[in-house]
């Protein structure tokens, strides 16, 4: 662990950085558990009541505020209402400074790709009608063809989700 900073400088509380997928998905696991067993009153802080009623209805987000970057395909749209239900906010497209800050990619390039850590990636089902897909390589200039499971091999994403509108045939879901 790290040491982190404390009032006096005492140095009395350490710091775990977990990366491990794994380990990250039993810790959530474990959380909304233990928060959906949790009995609340109306004088408790609100970002402690939001997570507890998120856990009772199986929406707790483990990793809040963590940047995400979603592939999709060209002509998918992000759909508010079913990113708010995957991610518990409301989804915030970043400024080309922002962009390039949190994946280390400009825009035009930013890819899946050596993304900084602690982003968040996932797969949109709408890339799941093309036999390859075509995403950026880190410049605008850059890209390469990959077939669905060599993206999943490569992109290091946490998940296949369905957030995009716009591009769906009737009654397609995610994995």
């Amino acid at each position: 662990g790290r040491t982190a900073p404390s009032g006096t400088n005492s140095q009395t509380t350490h710091l775990i950085v977990i990366t491990r997928k794994d380990i990250l998905a039993e810790l959530a696991s474990i959380v909304q558990e233990a928060f959906a067993a949790f009995e609340i009153g109306p004088d408790a802080y609100v970002s402690l009541r939001n997570s507890v009623n998120a856990s009772k209805k199986g929406g707790y987000v483990f990793h809040y505020g963590a940047p995400v970057l979603i592939v999709t395909a060209g002509d998918a749209k992000i759909d508010n209402p079913r990113y708010k239900a995957q991610f518990g906010k409301k989804a915030k497209m970043l400024t080309p400074d922002e962009a390039l800050a949190y994946t280390g990619h400009a825009v035009g390039g930013v890819c899946p790709f050596a993304v900084k850590p602690g982003v968040r990636v996932f797969l949109d089902a709408s890339l799941k009608r093309f036999d390859t897909v075509f995403p950026a390589c880190g410049s605008s200039s850059s890209a390469i063809e990959l077939t669905i499971p060599e993206l999943e091999e490569h992109a290091g994403y946490e998940a296949w989700i369905d957030v995009c509108k716009g591009w769906q045939e009737e009654n397609s879901c995610a994995e």
